[in-house]
């Protein structure tokens, strides 16, 4: 789990990245909670979410958006994190162009930023959205949705 520095709109943003066992494996991304409850990318469900990619042969990445742990920036209630997303989705695509398939993964206020970048980017073919704040946030940009995936709510 090698931790990795890349550009984000805002500065630096930290990172752990776990690289593809193959060529033209599929790419994984993992967003974590909010910020402000204490979401990180060292959160139990997302490591275990990166785990569970990587042993999958997913080439996988997990970021802190800004304002979180060597992440530079300030928290944007979600208008820069979205930017923070697609830059890291960027990031992590140019190191596998050729994938054959792209996921998102979110946890909580992740999932929310998770499902507005899947509606912004045809590349991500599949979703897994856990704990998705609907009583906090507007999902209805989500009719329809164009990918494949599982909402996980307790």
């Amino acid at each position: 789990m090698p931790e990795v520095i890349f550009p984000g709109p805002e500065g630096r943003l930290e990172g752990r990245f776990a690289p593809a066992p193959r060529p033209r494996a599929p790419v994984a991304m993992i967003l974590h909670p909010h910020p402000s409850s204490g979401g990180t990318m060292n959160n139990r469900i997302v490591q275990e979410l990166y785990k569970t990619f990587q042993r999958r042969g997913f080439a996988t990445l997990r970021f802190n958006f800004r304002g979180v742990g060597k992440s530079q920036g300030t928290f944007d209630n979600g208008v820069g994190e979205l930017s923070d997303a697609a830059s890291a989705l960027d990031w992590v695509q140019s190191f596998h162009p050729e994938a054959s398939t792209t996921w998102i993964a979110g946890v909580s206020f992740g999932a929310w930023i998770g499902m507005q970048l899947l509606m912004r980017r045809p590349e991500i073919r599949g979703f897994i959205s856990i704990a998705p704040p609907a009583n906090m946030y507007d999902f209805t940009f989500l009719a329809p949705c164009p990918s494949s995936g599982i909402i996980i709510q307790g």
